[in-house]
């Protein structure tokens, strides 16, 4: 639910909510740089670190979020990364975000990159990205104690805020304090502007030493401490923080790439080996692939996952992809052939943002009418060329391609630690401590006792646009039981793509005649009007076949993670996104990465889970 802020004459926001103001008398932007960022002792705590992970207790109208961020980025001692995890029960609208920092005009340049990205804020984690992906900041939309039992990370500082005790204890009482216990280390600062002796008390009894300091007039005092337990704190991070080095990744498509990116931009060295001599040399290579998520009446595991995916990717796509020729956010119809409404009944406005019921114009638009059956729109999707992405990717700093190596199986050296990638004549291509297996089914067959992972052949037919019949087409992608991306450019002109088949346990990729006639049968049913346009193509030599194998797993979601950590240390997989590589492949880099060095991570904790390989473990 979005918070529906006041603003007094002074220009001072104010919760109705909570009859509390956003910030102290003498001013919020006081009140953040010396109550929260230097009571934490910084920024010359996190100098020389590789990353600093900082938790907030309840992210109002994003100040101190703005503040540290400008901190790191004036401090040339600042670490690789900056991790910043807040909650909020009641997000602000990106508009009072950015209206509440007008006053100050150094900030509103980050301010104006927050809002841009502030839309979606469904309950769950959301990861917002910047600086390259070097700032994150993931926003725990719901209660704090139930959001933090979702992340399982060490913080290194934490800003305890929100408003006044006495006038929302529930962020101040001893169950969230524990929750934020949880999430520290020994020797985890932490800072507050409140002094209320219950706050006290109750930090004191999860383990934190605390003391009074001089506070911001009119306060006389503030709150500083350190998380020093008398009893031994259980660990939340289920590994330890790994410091960067070399790493061989296995596959030059999406999965391998974003996990290259990913390691890469926390400093390893990424050596990408891939049998192609060029990368997306496999079902990356798709001339054009839908970006959009999936919905559900129950708002299902997979529609949750979904939206942490395509929003991973969307920012990608905005920081390294030029739009109309390698992407284009064009939104998606996706028709309910099932004829279900497809949105959870008591969708909010938040997820308005996300997908909606289609009106009349988006289905004349389509040549549909309402008669059709229902339909969704999806504003936050589009198209991607997953060839471009993959290369946008890889050319960052720390990766070096190395196409035509054929990797037949892995040996790890137990006196070293090191594992070696050898080639059908057992000679090493590679060795490195981590190797990351992205190389679509063929991951199983590197693995003790393989991974469950299905090849699924698909068939995608396109060509180029016939002339005159550019009216019978669709402005944007439309998806259902099969798909239409009209209008992608190409060297040639502009192409239009239908498909896709979806054959399991085939992986031959010569086209096949009777896929073509299936992808066509699938268009009159999803869009008679670009069909009947179409006809002429199909039935002559102007409809051009693509295949590609794609990989799934039993349960149609990703694996990414350790294979066996037990018996086969160091050895990780991200593979097995099946039909939704552009949802899933950066997202799951991400979480790979992030489980590697200990950090937040971009999911829920029960979302990270189900992706996980040891879910297929006896």
């Amino acid at each position: 639910m979005t918070e529906l802020i006041e603003w007094l004459p002074d220009g001072t926001p104010y919760s109705p909510r909570f009859g509390d103001r956003y910030r102290s008398e003498l001013g919020g932007l006081a009140q953040s740089r010396e109550v929260f960022l230097h009571g934490c002792g910084l920024p010359a705590a996190w100098a020389g670190q590789d990353q600093w992970r900082i938790l907030e207790t309840g992210f109002g109208l994003g100040l101190n979020f703005l503040v540290t961020w400008q901190a790191w980025q004036a401090d040339p001692q600042r670490p690789r990364l900056l991790h910043f995890v807040s909650t909020e029960a009641y997000p602000a609208s990106a508009a009072d975000i950015l209206r509440a920092t007008l006053a100050h005009p150094d900030l509103v340049p980050l301010a104006e990159q927050l809002q841009a990205q502030c839309w979606g804020l469904l309950p769950g984690l959301h990861r917002l990205v910047f600086e390259g992906g070097r700032v994150m900041l993931s926003l725990c939309i719901g209660d704090t104690k139930a959001v933090l039992r979702e992340q399982h990370f060490e913080a290194d500082s934490v800003y305890l805020d929100g408003f006044s005790p006495s006038k929302n204890p529930d962020i101040w009482d001893l169950h969230t304090l524990k929750a934020v216990a949880r999430c520290c280390r020994r020797g985890t600062r932490i800072a507050s502007w409140t002094i209320a002796r219950a706050v006290l008390d109750g930090l004191t009894q999860c383990g934190f030493e605390v003391r009074k300091t001089p506070g911001l007039p009119p306060k006389r005092d503030n709150l500083q401490g350190s998380f020093d337990p008398r009893w031994e704190p259980r660990r939340t991070s289920q590994f330890t923080q790994l410091a960067a080095s070399h790493c061989v990744v296995l596959g030059g498509g999406l999965a391998g790439a974003a996990v290259a990116a990913s390691l890469a931009r926390r400093g390893w060295q990424v050596e990408l080996l891939d049998t192609h001599p060029a990368p997306a040399g496999g079902a990356s290579g798709l001339p054009a692939g839908m970006l959009a998520p999936h919905v559900s009446p129950d708002d299902s595991l997979l529609s949750r996952l979904s939206r942490s995916g395509v929003r991973a990717t969307w920012q990608q796509a905005q920081a390294l992809l030029q739009p109309g020729s390698d992407w284009r956010a064009s939104g998606v119809l996706e028709r309910r052939l099932d004829r279900s409404p497809g949105l959870p009944a008591d969708w909010p406005q938040a997820g308005l943002d996300w997908s909606e019921a289609a009106g009349p114009q988006q289905l004349a638009q389509a040549g549909l009418h309402p008669a059709d059956g229902p339909a969704c729109w999806h504003p936050r999707a589009g198209w991607i060329k997953p060839a471009r992405l993959v290369q946008a990717l890889l050319a960052q700093p720390g990766i070096r391609w190395r196409g035509g190596a054929q990797a037949a199986r892995l040996r790890r050296d137990v006196s070293t630690g090191l594992w070696e990638v050898l080639d059908a004549r057992d000679l090493c291509l590679a060795q490195a401590p981590l190797v990351v297996l992205a190389a679509g089914h063929a991951s199983a067959r590197l693995t003790e006792g393989g991974l469950p992972l299905q090849a699924i052949r698909g068939q995608l037919s396109w060509g180029l646009h016939p002339a005159g019949n550019a009216a019978a087409f669709p402005p944007f992608p439309v998806n259902g039981h099969g798909s239409f991306i009209p209008a992608v450019p190409t060297p040639e002109g502009p192409a239009w793509l239908a498909g896709a088949s979806f054959e399991r346990d085939q992986d031959n990729t010569e086209p096949s005649p009777l896929d073509q006639r299936a992808n066509f049968e699938r268009l009159q049913g999803l869009l008679p009007a670009a069909a009947q346009a179409l006809a002429p193509a199909f039935a002559g030599d102007g409809a051009r076949a693509w295949t590609g194998v794609r990989c799934a797993s039993p349960d149609r979601l990703p694996l990414a993670g350790p294979v066996d950590p037990a018996r086969q240390p160091g050895l990780w997989v991200s593979t097995a996104m099946g039909s939704r590589g552009l949802t899933f492949a950066v997202l799951c880099g991400e979480l790979l990465a992030a489980r590697l060095h200990g950090e937040p991570l971009p999911l829920e904790r029960r979302l990270a889970q189900a992706l996980s390989p040891e879910r297929f473990q006896a």
